[in-house]
């Protein structure tokens, strides 16, 4: 129930940051190349998955398996990292007090997603916590 939840502000957050709630601002063009590059990261997370491998929601699926090449070399959570990127564009680009509290909202709750699935690998053993200590969550080096 939690991780559905979770999902579903997420998708909430985004549907309404998407709805036009404001003008362009002098910001369009900086989040257009925010969007793009959360976008791209998105897609190569998705080009390293298999499809039976990838689930929406952050509980770990039967018989899945721990990606640790590509994009998951340097990022542990690549479409966490596509989705605050990608909707942190949309924020620039129409940038309101409307839309700065549903990106807040938006990362917290990724946040307390990304958590919840990392304590999900952890119970699953040794593996995930020596790739864990190889990689960033978010940002490579940062975060």
């Amino acid at each position: 129930m939690k991780s559905k939840i979770l999902v579903g502000v997420q998708f909430g957050m985004i549907l309404l940051m998407l709805l036009p709630l404001g003008m362009p601002t002098v910001y369009f063009n900086i989040g257009a190349i925010f969007i793009v590059i959360g976008l791209a990261v998105g897609v190569a997370a998705l080009l390293k998955n298999k499809l039976g491998n990838f689930n929406i929601v952050p509980d770990i699926k039967e018989d899945c398996t721990l990606i640790k090449d590509g994009i998951y070399s340097y990022i542990r959570h690549p479409m966490y990292t596509s989705v605050v990127v990608t909707m942190f564009g949309v924020l620039l680009m129409y940038f309101n007090r409307v839309e700065m509290i549903l990106y807040a909202i938006l990362v917290v709750n990724m946040l307390v997603k990304m958590f919840y699935e990392e304590s999900l690998w952890h119970c699953e053993g040794d593996e995930y916590r020596e790739y864990a200590k190889n990689t960033s969550r978010l940002i490579p080096k940062v975060f």
